[in-house]
């Protein structure tokens, strides 16, 4: 498979569809909507037969003209926003599918998130999801970030944002509705496991700020071990890594083994995922990719790495998702690395994105992806060969990184 290509694909959030300057196209051979952007108003509509999804034979798709004409005729207030009802027309389609990670994001939204890939924004820094019964929950607290200062946890379900019901949103309208100016504050509504009459929801007031992620840091832990942590997997991941790895290999000429810390880790690009599992493997596959009807290609090792001859114990806890779980599961299969902490989130889906010329974009999940040892995480996650958890009330002790270092001293 084509690097080049699937550098594109995210672990995070297809719909066919383009923008242009006059108007919106619907599928291959959908309609087209124009409309005068100084009165928001559709002036001309140009229909089309629609291409039935796959297994089916024909779709009903005129009660959508219907409904349009009957807004567009009947309704009360004006004038009408037509860029607004295709946008919103697009959003009930992908969230039709009841996928989470299949989204359709509008130019806001779109920069919102891709200033978080590039690892700065304004906000909380939390990733989110949803859960089998479609509720917003929290994937993952960025290291050091608001979210993470004030409790909140992985798996945590926002009920309410600023007294509003959330129930119902999408991840990018629950998205743009958290984030907001530095030096402000939004306060959630969070459910911490199920409901009971001793386990009710409790209101948790988080002050945004700017969020700037360092994706990869490392220390020096002493006895041979180094220890690297990583962030996200975006934009910046592959260059913040080759810099550590080389300081690492550099000062420290008695290196032994390595901790790598992906905990609270919520993914990102899956070429990241690739990029740094090649460091520690000679050859073969990383992870592979399924597609809807069955066939599986391999994402190779990538490139000759520097840290193929030394062991490696991984980090993981509810926090850590897709891409690095791609990582810790490769690790596990083809090094023998040790996983220590929690289980992980459990993410196994690959989405690609596509960004439009109005700025707007959509992500489509396209496909499942399984470890070197076919295993597939989704919904169960990695379990650690050591299971530890750190104390909550107790901060300044990190009892995971302690037995990894204990781990990692032994050498196995």
């Amino acid at each position: 498979m084509s690097y080049k290509l699937f550098q594109k694909i995210l672990l995070a959030l297809l719909l066919l569809i383009s923008a242009t300057s006059c108007g919106y196209y619907f599928g291959r051979r959908g309609f087209e909507v124009e409309y005068d952007r100084k009165k928001s108003i559709p002036i001309t509509v140009t229909r089309r037969q629609m291409v039935a999804p796959v297994g089916e034979t024909t779709v009903a798709f005129d009660e959508f003209w219907k409904v349009w004409d009957i807004l567009n005729t009947k309704y009360l207030l004006r004038p009408l926003d037509g860029q607004k009802m295709v946008y919103g027309a697009i959003k009930g389609l992908t969230n039709s599918l009841g996928d989470p990670y299949t989204s359709f994001l509008e130019p806001v939204e779109n920069a919102s998130f891709a200033s978080a890939l590039n690892g700065q924004y304004e906000g909380i820094g939390a990733e989110l999801g949803k859960d089998d019964n479609d509720v917003i929950i929290v994937v993952s607290p960025l290291e050091g970030s608001p979210a993470q200062l004030v409790g909140i946890r992985p798996k945590d379900k926002i009920l309410k944002i600023d007294g509003e019901n959330a129930l119902g949103l999408s991840l990018s309208e629950a998205v743009a509705k958290i984030r907001g100016p530095k030096n402000t504050t939004v306060t959630l509504n969070i459910l911490r496991g199920e409901p009971s009459a001793s386990n009710q929801p409790f209101d948790v007031a988080i002050v945004r700020r700017q969020i700037v992620i360092k994706s990869v840091e490392w220390q020096d832990k002493g006895q041979g071990i180094a220890y690297i942590k990583v962030s996200t997997f975006g934009e910046n991941t592959n260059g913040d890594w080759d810099k550590v790895v080389a300081e690492i290999v550099r000062v420290m000429p008695n290196l032994k083994s390595l901790i790598l810390d992906v905990r609270n880790n919520p993914g990102g690009y899956l070429n990241g995922s690739v990029y740094l599992a090649s460091e520690f493997l000679d050859k073969g596959p990383v992870v592979y990719q399924e597609d809807a009807n069955g066939a599986q290609i391999s994402l190779d090792v990538m490139r000759k790495g520097l840290l193929t001859k030394y062991p490696v114990v991984v980090l993981i806890n509810g926090g850590s998702a897709s891409a690095s779980e791609i990582l810790a599961g490769a690790l596990r299969d083809r090094q023998g690395a040790k996983l220590v902490g929690e289980t992980s989130f459990g993410k196994g889906t690959i989405q690609d994105s596509e960004d439009f010329e109005d700025g707007a974009s959509v992500h489509v999940t396209i496909a499942k992806w399984l470890t070197p040892n076919k295993t597939w995480v989704h919904k169960v996650g990695l379990t650690p060969d050591y299971e530890i958890k750190n104390d909550e009330n107790d901060i300044t002790k990190d009892a995971q990184l302690e037995k990894a270092i204990e781990i990692a001293e032994s050498k196995f």
